[in-house]
C-alpha cells in the first residue's frame, strides 16, 4: 500500500507565476524564474524540518518523538515544497489500522494500511500567510488519491484550526483521546475515494 509512486503530476516541478525584472535576452535564457517542487522528504531535509518545526512552536509532544524517525521509516506519505532548493513547507504522514487515532498513533507507522495518519502541516515563519499551507494538503491530498489501496486520511489538531481544515474537505469525528499536557483535540478524517484533481483553483 505504502509503495512509492512514480510519475505523480503532483510532484512534479512547477514555476511560479511571479515578475521578474528582464535585463537583455540573453538572461533571459539564463535566468528563468524560480522553481517550485514538490518531492517527498528524505534524510537530507531532517535539519530543515527540525527548524521550521523549532520556530513554528509545534506540539512539544510531536518534537520529542521526533519526526525524522517517521518519514526515514515512511518518506512515500510525506510531502515538502522546496522553492530554489530550500524547504518552506512540509507534510508528514504515516500508516494507521485503527478506526480511531490513539497515543500510540503519534510515534508508530503501520504499513499496509488504508488509512493515512497525517502527523503536521507546518509553513516556515517567512512563507506565513501566503496560502502555502492550504496548497500544499491540497497537493498532498491528491498524491495520496494516486497512491492504491489508501481510502481516507486522519489528523488531530486543535479547535481554532477545525475551520481550516474542514475549508479542505475534513469532517469532524468528534475529541479525540490524544492529550499533550491540558492540550486537547478535535479528531477529522478526509475521504480520499475518487480520482485527482488535475488542477486546484485557489483564492489563497
Amino acid at each position: 500500500m505504502t509503495q512509492k509512486v512514480s510519475g505523480s503530476p503532483f510532484l512534479k516541478p512547477f514555476f511560479l507565476k511571479t515578475p521578474v525584472r528582464v535585463a537583455s535576452p540573453l538572461q533571459q535564457r539564463r535566468h528563468t524564474l524560480p522553481a517550485s517542487e514538490f518531492r517527498n522528504l528524505t534524510s537530507q531535509d531532517a535539519i530543515s524540518v527540525f527548524e521550521i518545526e523549532r520556530e513554528g512552536k509545534i506540539c512539544v509532544y510531536f518534537l520529542q518523538n521526533s519526526p525524522y524517525s517517521l518519514y526515514v521509516r515512511c518518506p512515500e506519505l510525506s510531502l515538502g515544497w522546496f522553492e530554489e532548493g530550500q524547504l518552506v513547507a512540509f507534510i508528514i504522514g504515516s500508516g494507521w489500522d485503527k478506526e480511531r487515532l490513539s497515543q500510540k498513533a503519534m510515534t508508530q507507522h503501520v504499513p499496509d494500511t488504508p488509512t493515512v495518519h497525517i502527523h503536521v502541516l507546518s509553513v516556515h515563519r517567512h512563507c506565513r500567510q501566503q496560502g502555502k499551507g492550504s496548497i500544499l494538503l491540497w497537493r498532498y491530498l491528491q498524491y495520496l488519491r494516486c497512491m492504491p489501496g489508501l481510502r481516507r486520511a486522519l489528523l488531530i489538531c486543535e479547535d481554532f484550526l477545525v475551520p481550516f481544515y474542514r475549508k479542505a474537505g475534513f469532517k469532524e469525528k468528534g475529541p479525540s483521546e490524544i492529550s499533550v499536557s491540558n492540550m486537547q483535540f478535535q479528531e477529522m478524517e478526509y475521504a480520499l475515494g475518487g480520482q485527482a484533481y488535475a488542477r486546484r483553483n485557489s483564492g489563497c
